[in-house]
């Protein structure tokens, strides 16, 4: 009986491995990134919902301090039309710098040179998978740049 239950577990544990797409190499994921910059800038919700993946996620952590969506936000279109607001609502000079953010490609918003938002991304095969948006001002202090 035990080995029958660790041979089902090992089959159910390849069978998840098997389902669940590569990560991209880092090259790819910057290039991913990059593209994502790009379409976010110019409010291109088209291009957007295509670097997301139909199920994507994005969560805001902004602690209480900053106004950050409620909850996480899901779906790729539904997470472009999010941002293209959130673009098209930013005051002041805002710039999207990229930059490794936990040991992978990010992004860093500034807002008339300081850090508002950091920007750290999942992605799988060739579509962001999560978007994890920190934007508690006591989480960006190793990111201010003044």
């Amino acid at each position: 009986m035990p080995a029958a239950c660790r041979q089902l577990a090992s089959a159910a544990r390849r069978r998840i491995r098997a389902a669940q797409a590569p990560a991209a190499p880092t090259a790819r994921q910057a290039t991913i990134v990059r593209a994502f910059k790009a379409a976010w800038a110019a409010r291109d919700i088209d291009a957007l919902i295509g670097l997301l993946d139909p199920s994507a996620t994005l969560t805001g952590d902004g602690g209480g301090l900053v106004p950050a969506a409620p909850r996480p936000v899901e779906g790729g279109e539904q997470i472009a039309r999010y941002l293209a607001d959130l673009a098209r609502a930013a005051h002041g000079n805002v710039r999207l710098l990229e930059r490794t953010v936990n040991g992978q490609p990010g992004l860093v918003a500034e807002q008339d040179g300081v850090t508002v938002a950091v920007y750290a991304f999942e992605i799988a095969g060739d579509q962001i998978t999560s978007i994890w948006a920190i934007l508690n001002p006591g989480k960006l202090r190793p990111w201010a740049t003044g």
